[in-house]
């Protein structure tokens, strides 16, 4: 970490030694978060009893609403937030979830925050079309608001995620996957949807400050991921007490084993690539590849460069006004860091 600035009241600084739980964080926007939930269930209703009962399902799982805080604390951090915060949050909140539907569909997974997916609950079919029926009622809802500027900034990044994830489905060498592709990945599906929180945030009452909060959303998002990324090596399933290795099962290659697969010996590596040939890989090889990637320091080195983009992201903070927005967006970086799951 880099040394304080001298002028402390301007200095912003990440403490590992606190706790910030979601609950502390989110408390200045509580109220405008109810608000949110509110006006996203208003925007998807429909009388089609198919979209409603989906819809229905799909917001009960809609999870920590992280995005939407972010953005009505960047609303706050010139301490005059404007009303459409919560529109942008409500429009920026449904087209994350969009993201996770189709990310169901094309992972054709089961189980989304310990809920059944759409795609395993209802069709596939329906679960595509609902995504985009989600993205589309979502970038409406803009439309109808007139606001121009967010509707580009929200388009930019559904683009941006969109084309991220054709880029991670056109990897052909998995395990060639660079460390510079990576973040080019993660920048993309992840990073940017993070940044246009804070920019939505910026343009409902703190233009002046939409630089310095879209330098902290990318940043915090590059970290977020990373973070994620870890966790699926390091978090244990309740079931078998064993990592989870949902990405090396998914044959995906993420920050820790692209470090590791340059440290690791021959006999290593050919056990790493044989995993990778195997389409149903036990839990055994999957918890030996796991313990190769932590004893070749995988785990150090990705958490390390978690660190610098948190940093970065507290060094984007630094010229802002000391409010409590900005205080809450400060120890939305530790959790982001120090979270499990």
């Amino acid at each position: 970490m880099r040394a304080a600035s001298a002028d402390a009241s301007r200095t912003i600084s990440i403490n590992k030694s606190v706790s910030t739980s979601l609950q502390e964080i989110q408390a200045p926007v509580r109220e405008r978060l109810s608000a949110v939930s509110a006006e996203m269930a208003a925007i998807v209703s429909s009388e089609l009893p198919l979209v409603g009962t989906v819809s229905s399902h799909l917001l009960a799982m809609r999870g920590k609403m992280f995005r939407p805080t972010l953005l009505l604390l960047a609303s706050e951090t010139a301490g005059t937030p404007e009303r459409k915060a919560v529109s942008l949050a409500a429009s920026l909140e449904l087209i994350h979830l969009a993201t996770l539907v189709h990310d169901d569909a094309v992972d054709h997974s089961v189980l989304r925050r310990g809920m059944p997916t759409v795609n395993s609950l209802f069709s596939h079919q329906i679960s595509v079309i609902m995504g985009d029926f989600l993205y589309a009622t979502a970038l409406t809802h803009l439309v109808e608001q007139g606001d121009i500027e967010a509707l580009r900034a929200l388009t930019r990044a559904s683009t941006e995620m969109t084309l991220g994830e054709m880029r991670q489905l056109g990897v052909s060498e998995p395990l060639r996957f660079s460390e510079a592709e990576y973040f080019d990945l993660i920048r993309s599906k992840t990073a940017s949807l993070m940044r246009t929180a804070l920019e939505l945030g910026a343009l409902s009452g703190a233009r002046q400050y939409m630089e310095a909060l879209g330098r902290y959303g990318e940043n915090l998002g590059m970290a977020f991921q990373i973070v994620d990324d870890l966790i699926d090596y390091t978090e244990q399933k309740e079931t078998t007490g064993k990592p989870s290795g949902l990405d090396l099962r998914e044959h995906k290659v993420t920050l820790p084993l692209i470090f590791a697969l340059r440290e690791m010996s021959p006999a290593s590596s050919r056990e790493v690539t044989a995993l990778f040939a195997n389409n149903d890989a036990s839990d055994e090889s999957i918890a030996r590849v796991v313990r190769i990637v932590s004893e070749c320091g995988g785990f150090e080195y990705a958490r390390q460069r978690g660190e610098e983009f948190a940093e970065r992201a507290s060094e984007a903070l630094r010229d802002l006004p000391d409010t409590v927005a900005r205080r809450s967006l400060n120890a939305s970086i530790s959790y982001v860091m120090e979270r499990h799951a």
